[in-house]
């Protein structure tokens, strides 16, 4: 049995990382591009813990991708809380018919 390699956990957070960028840039809808930042966090700690693994580093890695998840969980429910209220008040999540934020 082969058992994965760094450059294996590395394509796989590129991957995550291209396709994080990809929603971003081309969806309109404001909750696939809070997908597209997830990806985007999760590409990262996929890296961060690969190194963690395959150097010296020990837990240090493992450690803070642990707290970017954190990090991600807390980001992810107040965009949410922001969505809703921009849907409460233009009702729609489309970031084109939204571009206008004033009070």
């Amino acid at each position: 049995m082969i058992e994965p390699g760094l450059i294996h956990f590395l394509i796989v957070g590129a991957i995550l990382f291209a396709l994080g960028l990809m929603a971003i840039l081309s969806k309109r809808n404001t909750i696939m591009v809070l997908m597209g930042v997830e990806l985007i966090l999760n590409a990262s700690n996929i890296n961060l813990v690969a190194f963690s693994r395959f150097t010296e580093l020990s837990l240090d890695g493992q450690m803070i991708g642990l707290f970017i998840i954190i990090i991600a969980a807390a980001e992810a429910a107040v965009a949410l809380a922001i969505v809703l209220n921009v849907y409460s008040r233009f009702n729609t999540i489309s970031l084109d018919k939204i571009n206008l934020m004033k009070g």
